[in-house]
């Protein structure tokens, strides 16, 4: 069922619950894992509910569920507004926003839901409420966080807004694979001194600019509030010793969100399978060194890939549902585009993260696959309240949990 505004939820809500049905919900359908894909019940599908609203004045934009994250990039660009927003086009961001919201300059403003203010909420028994931090708190601390097992239809999310920062660009090196070791013992070690306003991100894959073979990306966005700003804060990248190695190299580059979404569109086109999966980490790198080897040895052609960040969060974040990352992110994107070709590939991303899950502290709900490989993805204290808030506010478990759990 498609729903365009708030009575369509609410009607469908009362309908699964006439018929006892279970409840899906897909905003963008970006889930790598295809969460809201499941067998019998009802699917409601808010991608048509997009609006979105900026009040300047107020610092709030109000967005529904089915609102690109690049589009509200866009419109909040016209009024020199930002919102961390996701690495990727095309992602609603309903479901972005439950998850967490790992997305730009977020190592600087924290994931996403820590600046969602309030929400809009259809509840299991048919009922709209507003959550926020005086409002329906269970809801509103389970909301940021709960992902895909959330138990309610958010309509509306409130989010606070940040002025944009004045210089958004990027420098890059591209580096052969036989440089695998050196560049990712000088990532660790670099990593804790690497400015917030910095994602120093590497990636390796079978099409890498300049590169015969395989090859690894070492790519640094920076969001600062002037060009020296940005010079200062990527110095770690010209003072990196293996330079004299990268095949190619660029550096600081002016280009604001939509180039470096083109940058990043260039590893998930459209077409393609998908089979994703992911750790946090604080292993040390000579722990990590031999999973990440066999990982090269075995990367499926482009755009199949492997994306390290060095995240390093703060020692506190508010109380939420959100509770689980890490010194270290790591995820594994297998793509293929014939389906003859699923054994083939399928199983490469669960398989070395299921190979080194001794080394992980847990997993990020966005690039998760708990149908095939059940993860941690919060804290044992957090999820035993998610399941408490649950049981009282869905005690028929009319919405579906997380893959992986049997409730």
């Amino acid at each position: 069922m498609q729903a365009e505004n708030v009575a369509d939820v609410i009607t469908a809500v009362e309908f699964a619950k006439r018929q006892n049905y279970k409840i899906a919900v897909r905003s963008g359908g970006h889930s790598w894992a295809g969460n809201h894909v499941r067998d019998g019940g009802l699917l409601l599908d808010l991608s048509a509910m997009n609006s979105c609203a900026v009040n300047k004045e107020a610092m709030l934009a109000i967005v529904g569920p089915g609102c690109k994250g690049n589009d509200l990039a866009d419109r909040l660009g016209k009024d020199k507004l930002f919102f961390p927003v996701g690495h990727c086009k095309g992602v609603g961001v309903g479901g972005y926003l439950l998850q967490g919201g790992y997305g730009w300059h977020s190592r600087t403003l924290g994931p996403a839901c820590m600046s969602v203010e309030g929400l809009d909420i259809v509840t299991a028994d048919g009922n709209l409420v507003h959550a926020s931090e005086t409002e329906n708190a269970d809801l509103y601390w389970a909301a940021r966080g709960a992902g895909p097992g959330f138990f309610g239809v958010v309509t509306s999310f409130y989010l606070r807004v940040y002025e944009r920062p004045p210089v958004i660009g990027f420098t890059l090196q591209n580096y052969p694979i036989s440089c695998l070791e050196e560049l990712f013992n000088w990532a660790y070690e670099v990593g804790p001194f690497v400015s917030r306003s910095v994602e120093l991100m590497l990636i390796m894959s079978r099409n890498v600019l300049g590169v015969h073979g395989p090859g690894i990306i070492v790519i640094a966005p920076v969001f600062a509030n002037s060009p020296s700003e940005a010079t200062d804060a990527t110095r770690f990248m010209r003072d990196n010793p293996l330079r004299e190695k990268a095949t190619l190299q660029l550096p600081f580059v002016p280009s604001g969100l939509r180039l470096l979404y083109r940058g990043v569109q260039r590893h998930y086109p459209d077409g393609y399978r998908y089979a994703v999966d992911n750790m946090w980490t604080h292993a040390r790198i000579e722990d990590l060194l031999p999973g990440l080897k066999t990982i090269a040895d075995t990367l499926p052609p482009a755009p199949s890939h492997v994306l390290w960040m060095n995240w390093m969060p703060p020692a506190e974040r508010p109380d939420m549902a959100y509770s689980m990352e890490d010194r270290i992110y790591l995820s594994l994107y297998g793509a293929w585009k014939d389906k003859a070709d699923d054994d083939k590939y399928a199983s490469w991303a669960v398989s070395h993260m299921e190979a080194m899950q001794d080394l992980a502290s847990g997993i990020q709900l966005a690039d998760e696959n708990l149908g095939e490989r059940p993860a941690r993805f919060a804290s044992n204290e957090n999820m035993g309240k998610l399941d408490l808030i649950r049981a009282d506010r869905d005690p028929d478990n009319r919405f579906h949990s997380w893959m992986g759990r049997l409730k």
